[in-house]
């Protein structure tokens, strides 16, 4: 429980908020810095349940890591290489098609498409790999390997390639069930000298959340999240998820926000900075479910392997992708748990894994498939059971 007077008062706000009432930013401001961990945890997982009920989802997916250069550098990076590197990425339409097929094999339901930001407008090299493919942009050949993948192993892309236009995320809506862009953090300060998003000029977080906004208006379903522990502030942290909230709650198509840690990593300009501490991280996860009750919340197990079970008593209900066959490409230093191990921990806190496809159950189920192209349908009806989850069957 809390302890002081003006927490004896947050005590009282968070009870509330059990009952429906919202949370104000300043109340959060507050609670983002308290010690009553397990107290803001209980309370966010008693909400998850109000709402979401004892499953706990996963998508079982494989990573096509597409084109791994980019014309940004983050501070905290260990995806983007250079062209002269070994592990450098330019994948063929062969490729491609022969990682989702290994999939489908697999049991997967997702073609995860994660590429670099607009790697053409730096390197001469990747200009000349598309021209190989005929293609002047690497959104455009997602496009195409995009339907390729879906037409050939049925599998549903999801593209992650950072902040798009309008016409480029509505170029790619017909074979894309969803699309993500992390929002990472709505600090402008980030992007000063000498702070992670110094030489990303993408990272600036007006171009991130118009890129939310215009997939919104183009109702297309998004995956969004925050980046915890880069020099953010608590209360940036918290503007953030507000930032968030507000977006979906003008166009209700944010289907997700992941809460990943910082993790330091080797050879980076952050590798000796300090991660998040474990209770900090915890509130953080907690006040999204409490701000965003009705949001599908999900923390990555493979970036705290030994402790991930904890994240369900603070109200996640998501693990994210899982792969039984590529590695995570973005963190290659944390390797995916497996997931048989992640069903155990699930159960034995008293929750259902059950697999979902990109697009999440609710998006699924919606009468007037708004969300969902038509061409898409037929996909997404062979896959899902009467409640939007992967069938059983079919996993098993």
């Amino acid at each position: 429980m809390l302890n002081s007077a003006i927490d004896i008062n947050l005590d009282d706000i968070l009870q509330k908020t059990l009952e429906g009432k919202p949370l104000s930013k300043e109340h959060a401001y507050e609670i983002i810095n308290s010690e009553a961990t397990d107290f803001i945890a209980d309370v966010a997982g008693k909400i998850r349940n109000q709402i979401k009920g004892k499953s706990v989802t996963y998508s079982r997916k494989v990573f096509i890591n597409l084109v791994n250069l980019c014309r940004d550098t983050c501070s905290y990076c260990t995806y983007k290489r250079e062209p002269s590197d070994r592990s450098a990425s330019m994948m063929t339409p062969q490729q491609v098609v022969t990682i989702a097929e290994a999939g489908r094999r697999f049991q997967c339901t997702e073609a995860l498409f994660v590429t670099g930001e607009r790697p053409e407008q730096r390197y001469p090299q990747v200009r000349e790999w598309l021209r190989s493919v005929g293609h002047p942009s690497t959104v455009e050949y997602i496009r195409e390997m995009s339907e390729m993948v879906l037409h050939k192993t049925g599998l549903l892309p999801h593209t992650n390639a950072g902040s798009l236009t309008k016409k480029e995320m509505s170029s790619l809506r017909d074979t894309n069930i969803s699309l993500g862009v992390m929002l990472e953090s709505a600090s402008e300060r980030l992007m000063a000298k000498g702070m992670p998003h110094e030489m990303a000029p993408s990272k600036n977080p007006k171009v991130r959340l118009r890129t939310l906004q215009n997939a919104g208006e183009l109702k297309i379903a998004t995956t969004t999240g925050l980046l915890v522990g880069i020099g953010e502030s608590s209360e940036e942290l918290i503007d953030s998820l507000f930032m968030i909230k507000e977006i979906h709650c003008r166009y209700g198509h944010i289907q997700e926000l992941i809460m990943q840690n910082f993790a330091p990593k080797p050879e980076t300009a952050m590798a000796k900075f300090l991660p998040p501490s474990h209770d900090y991280f915890l509130r953080s996860v907690a006040l999204a479910r409490i701000i965003l009750p009705e949001m599908n919340i999900q923390v990555p197990p493979n970036l705290t392997p030994n402790i991930f079970g904890r994240y369900i008593d603070a109200g996640i209900n998501d693990w994210g992708g899982i792969s039984p066959l590529t590695i995570d490409y973005v963190n290659p230093e944390f390797p995916w748990p497996s997931i048989e191990s992640v069903k155990y921990v699930t159960r034995i806190k008293g929750y259902n894994l059950r697999a979902r496809l990109p697009i999440y159950p609710e998006f699924v189920k919606k009468n007037n498939d708004e969300f969902i192209p038509a061409k898409l349908r037929g996909y997404i009806d062979l896959f899902t059971d009467a409640n939007g989850f992967v069938k059983e069957e079919y996993i098993n």
